[in-house]
């Protein structure tokens, strides 16, 4: 079970009186002194707060309130009523994750604002102020003044004090997350979503996002104007975008800042701000790698729906059953077995069954056949957006997979961005009239926890795909074990170049920043539908498993494409889906990332990323192995000439080394290329 360091903890309480017009300033400052946030109300009353570094603003004044669509906004005539301080210095160990261990280290501010005129009401901004970042949260009090909270818009600003980068998607549109990142002056960007990534003038990063979203809905990020942006918060059908009662407490507005690229990926912000484990024992849950029948399916060989090309049937099951067992994959994802899949299921769903297969699929007789082989099935439950169906079976859907040993499973909710189908009571069978929702609006947020708690009581993991963002939920509910919620590697099969060579590096530094991503690696055959070709060398396929971390990670080709290719499913089976540290120790933000990650259950080490377009040597830097300790390095890298551009995308090399602490090695990365590498330590 994780375990809690508490090193120290402090508070303090002070009181102040006063009115709009003499609000008392509140201050708190990260524990090294460098960042300060200060937290106020003007002549106005309207409550703000401004964040700086190094004695420079980052974050000018920026506003704070809510808009109600039943009450007064909360946004004038506020004053400090009182503060709390408190200094935290903790670590936590991870079940799972991209390091064992997180330190946690911080000082807290908690500003309560009293309304001065007749309503009264009150609101605390609880601040959170790290050597690498900031969070605040607003929190309710049961009040007679507000009993039910009708949010209409949160008015949070994000006023940032400088010119400079970003790279983001934008929020609030048709495909979700699912877009290839911009890069533009911020001053160009309209409505992102979060992680929104900076880099300012000066060279600082940034990276806007928000943690623990929990009854609450999804935050994107409105550009005003100049460099000053607002939270717009995902819509509802019930025309207020939250809605809750009694006392509450919003999720996180988090920021990270860091001198650096590494400094923004080398961060546990939003993990920070989450509450501690509340299932106790996860580890029914083992990371690991899987295979699956899914390919097939993205590239058109064969049917979800039934029928002569129908993909999931107990003989190939069976098949790819038996390649996992002889290559020591864990799991294996069989999509498309189940009834519903025919006719139009997109943003439909209305015809799903979670508990039903296919005659041409043996439900029983497969998850026998694993069982024997030591291989454990990947459930898939897609809902086509339509949640009231699958809230309807949920229970008996989990339960079924328990008692069949199925305990990871895949959902997913492949509809437009507002067309996720609810209901307008609370779910009963009939319910009542159909609603449609936004994928990360309230609605959703409460359905995805539903369902994670749900398969916790059956000790059952979740992989969400068509998701709502991760906020460090992870660490609360830890069989929340990875999510989509990206342009993922099925893009490459749909047309030529479709992610770019710059995609993959991008998502280290923007959505990575959030969590694990299911991105579905090891396309050791780097050809799409009709032959379309990826914007990727093989080695670059073999550098994700370092660059895209996923607890659960798939290799994602056929097993015929992956037998033809041994030396590189060599790779693939050795690399760990779990590790004791992980350092990126070269990289810039949307140009390449390289990462060195230890292996939570071995001496080993890993290196290894990804590249964009342009071809660049780079030098590995040996430091983070074990001193007085040589490794044998087993080396898979771009072959000469390789690019992305031609059918020398297949050019691979391989090579060997010994290498200790304090070494350099220099790395040539093809366009669109990568770089894998194992380390063991040598046997004296």
């Amino acid at each position: 079970m994780p375990k809690l360091t508490l090193l120290f903890a402090a508070a303090s309480l002070v009181v102040l009186a006063g009115t709009a017009s003499s609000a008392a300033a509140g201050t708190i400052a990260s524990p090294d002194g460098r960042i300060t946030v200060t937290i106020e109300a003007d002549s106005d009353g309207v409550p703000f707060y401004e964040v700086s570094r190094d004695g420079k603003p980052l974050l000018a004044k920026s506003s704070l309130g809510f808009t109600f669509t039943d009450a007064n906004p909360m946004r004038r005539n506020f004053a400090i009523e009182s503060e709390i301080t408190a200094s935290v210095d903790t670590k936590w160990e991870q079940p799972w994750g991209e390091r064992q261990w997180v330190a946690d280290k911080h000082n807290e501010l908690a500003v309560t604002f009293r309304e001065t005129g007749d309503a009264l009401r009150r609101v605390t901004l609880r601040m959170r102020v790290f050597d690498d970042g900031v969070g605040f949260r607003y929190e309710f009090p049961q009040q007679e003044g507000l009993p039910v909270a009708r949010i209409a818009e949160e008015l949070t600003e994000f006023n940032i004090a400088s010119e400079g980068t970003a790279w983001w998607i934008p929020g609030g549109d048709w495909n979700r997350y699912e877009y290839l990142y911009s890069q533009t002056p911020i001053r160009e960007v309209s409505i992102a979503h979060t992680p929104i990534t900076l880099r300012l003038e000066d060279g600082t990063h940034m990276s806007f996002h928000e943690a623990a979203l929990v009854d609450y809905s999804g935050m994107w990020m409105r550009r005003m104007d100049g460099t000053r942006f607002r939270a717009m918060l995902s819509p509802s059908s019930r025309g207020a975008k939250v809605v809750r009662e009694g006392a509450f407490n919003t999720p996180w507005r988090a920021m990270r800042i860091a001198d650096s690229a590494a400094g923004l990926v080398e961060n546990d912000l939003e993990l920070n701000l989450n509450e501690p484990n509340k299932l106790g024992d996860v580890s029914y849950f083992e990371p690991a790698k899987y295979i699956g029948i899914w390919w097939g399916m993205i590239r058109g060989d064969w049917n979800w729906a039934q029928g002569p090309n129908h993909g999931a049937t107990t003989k190939r099951a069976k098949e790819y059953i038996d390649f996992a067992a002889a290559n020591g994959f864990r799991g294996v994802l069989i999509e498309g077995w189940n009834v519903g899949w025919d006719g139009i299921w997109f943003g439909n769903g209305r015809d799903y069954s979670f508990t039903q297969a296919y005659p041409d699929f043996d439900l029983k007789e497969v998850t026998r056949y694993a069982a024997e082989k030591g291989v454990h099935l990947i459930g898939h439950h897609e809902t086509g957006g339509n949640i009231q169906v699958y809230e309807r079976q949920l229970e008996d859907a989990m339960a079924m997979n328990a008692r069949l040993g199925i305990d990871v499973v895949k959902t997913g909710y492949v509809a437009d961005a507002g067309g996720i189908i609810s209901c307008n009571a609370d779910i009963t069978d009939p319910c009542g009239k159909e609603v449609f929702e936004w994928h990360d609006g309230q609605r959703m947020v409460q359905h995805h926890l539903k369902v994670v708690e749900t398969a916790a009581a059956h000790k059952i993991a979740i992989n969400p795909h068509e998701p709502v963002k991760d906020t460090g939920l992870r660490r609360t509910y830890p069989n929340w074990v990875a999510r989509e919620g990206a342009r993922g590697q099925e893009y490459n099969a749909w047309g030529r170049f479709n992610n770019g060579p710059d995609h993959d590096p991008t998502l280290v530094y923007t959505r990575m920043l959030s969590g694990p991503m299911d991105y579905t690696p090891g396309v050791l055959g780097l050809v799409g539908s009709d032959g379309v070709p990826f914007a990727s060398t093989k080695a670059k396929q073999l550098g994700l498993y370092l660059a895209i971390y996923s607890p659960i990670q798939m290799a994602s080709d056929f097993i015929e494409s992956l037998a033809a290719h041994p030396r590189e499913l060599e790779f693939i089976k050795a690399v760990p889906a779990d590790w004791a540290e992980s350092h990126l120790i070269a990289g810039e933000v949307g140009d390449f990332a390289i990462f060195a990650r230890k292996d939570r259950n071995s001496a080993d080490w890993y290196v290894g990323g990804v590249n964009d377009a342009t071809e660049r040597t780079v030098t590995l830097d040996f430091d983070f192995l074990e001193p007085g300790t040589s490794y044998r390095a087993t080396i898979w890298k771009d072959g000469p000439g390789a690019t992305y551009e031609t059918e020398a995308r297949h050019n691979i090399a391989y090579d060997t080394a010994t290498v200790k602490r304090g070494d350099k090695l220099p790395m040539w990365l093809a366009p669109g290329g990568g770089l894998a590498i194992r380390l063991v330590p040598v046997t004296q």
